[in-house]
């Protein structure tokens, strides 16, 4: 079990929504993780959350949410000081990247669930 804990920001309950999948295969995989999105629930085992509780200290943040949306989330996130932040295709963002980068803060874009199943993660 790993104690690299993910921060998902846009978890969903729908079965078909790529946050839904990779919070299922990252708990599959042994991974801590704490889910924030509008759709309140849960999924596995993991209940999602409107707020990002303040005293997270997450390895990873990945997006599930469009650059306009992360703009909610920017201080939030430099703020946790994770070591990285996986934009998942369609999240792409330069201008959330190159704050990230500003602050120590790794930018990847890339698959979350690609990342997991090639032993990348």
């Amino acid at each position: 079990m790993s104690d690299k804990l993910t921060l998902v920001i846009g978890a969903s309950t729908d079965p078909e929504r790529y946050a839904n999948k990779a919070i299922r295969m990252l708990r599959s995989h042994g991974h801590p993780v704490v889910g924030v999105g509008r759709d309140l629930g849960t999924v596995a085992d993991v209940a999602i959350q409107a707020e990002t509780p303040a005293d997270l200290h997450p390895d990873t943040v990945t997006l599930y949410v469009n650059p306009h949306i992360q703009k909610n989330y920017y201080d939030q996130i430099v703020a946790l000081k994770p070591k990285r932040v996986i934009f998942n295709p369609g999240t792409e963002n330069a201008e959330f990247e190159a704050l990230l980068q500003k602050n120590g803060i790794e930018p990847v874009e890339a698959c979350t669930l690609v990342l997991l199943s090639t032993n990348q993660y």
